[in-house]
């Protein structure tokens, strides 16, 4: 038998990065100089209290916000050389997002909810519903699909904003505070799912959070004070 690669002698690509990222609102620099490095398949935790800027760093990575200095990298290109054509369609089809609140859209079936990124991406309806059908049931939700947000609970809420960023198996999906409108039980129940089918799928996550124990589940650390990130430690 051929001698066993330890971890810590491969490495999975790295598919998203910053460079020196800085970003301004106005005069007020709220990111300044940040360097991260998310590979595939891996989660990364940004903490920090609120107002510290993970969330300004986090949309910047997403191509949401632009960078006033530095460089996002999508799989070694340049976000900041993309037009906001490219960028709409870059965050279509390889990003997800999932956020506090889920944001799920009230006139939709949770379904048709889940089956949304499919949809804007062109697939036809049958098939992106039968998708869509295929993440709920993993993710224990399978007979809540006919149901309107209105009709299930928040953390079945939150589950379903989990399948809709993964429905489409997207490169990166960038969490936004995912668990932090749960009680401490359904946070923990979601943020397992959430991390293990995106790790299952080989998705990168880039999650930010204020919660330690939020953060102890990811792979990669990095912590945020007053819009300075510190280097990522490995967990």
């Amino acid at each position: 038998m051929g001698e066993a690669i330890s971890s810590s002698e491969t490495h999975a690509p790295e598919i998203l990065s910053a460079t020196g990222v800085d970003l301004s609102y106005g005069a007020q620099l709220a990111v300044r100089d940040a360097h991260l490095s998310v590979a595939r398949g891996e989660v990364a935790a940004i903490t920090g209290q609120s107002g510290s800027g993970k969330s300004s760093l986090l949309y910047c990575l997403a191509g949401v916000l632009p960078v006033a200095r530095g460089q996002v990298r999508f799989e070694g290109r340049p976000l900041g050389g993309l037009s906001d054509e490219e960028i709409s369609t870059l965050r279509r089809e390889h990003f997800g997002f999932v956020f506090q609140y889920g944001e799920l859209l009230p006139e939709l079936t949770i379904e048709e909810n889940t089956a949304l990124p499919l949809r804007l991406a062109g697939q036809r309806k049958g098939p992106a519903l039968a998708a869509a059908g295929e993440v709920l049931g993993r993710l224990g939700l399978g007979g809540l699909r006919d149901r309107r947000p209105s009709q299930v609970s928040g953390g079945q809420s939150q589950r379903v904003a989990v399948a809709r960023a993964l429905v489409h198996c997207p490169a990166v999906v960038f969490a936004d505070e995912p668990t932090g409108s749960l009680d401490s039980a359904n946070a923990a129940a979601v943020l397992k799912e959430f991390l293990g089918l995106a790790r299952s799928q080989g998705t990168a996550v880039v999650l930010v959070t204020h919660d330690p124990a939020v953060a102890a589940q990811a792979d990669r650390r990095y912590s945020m004070t007053d819009g300075v990130l510190s280097p990522g430690e490995p967990l």
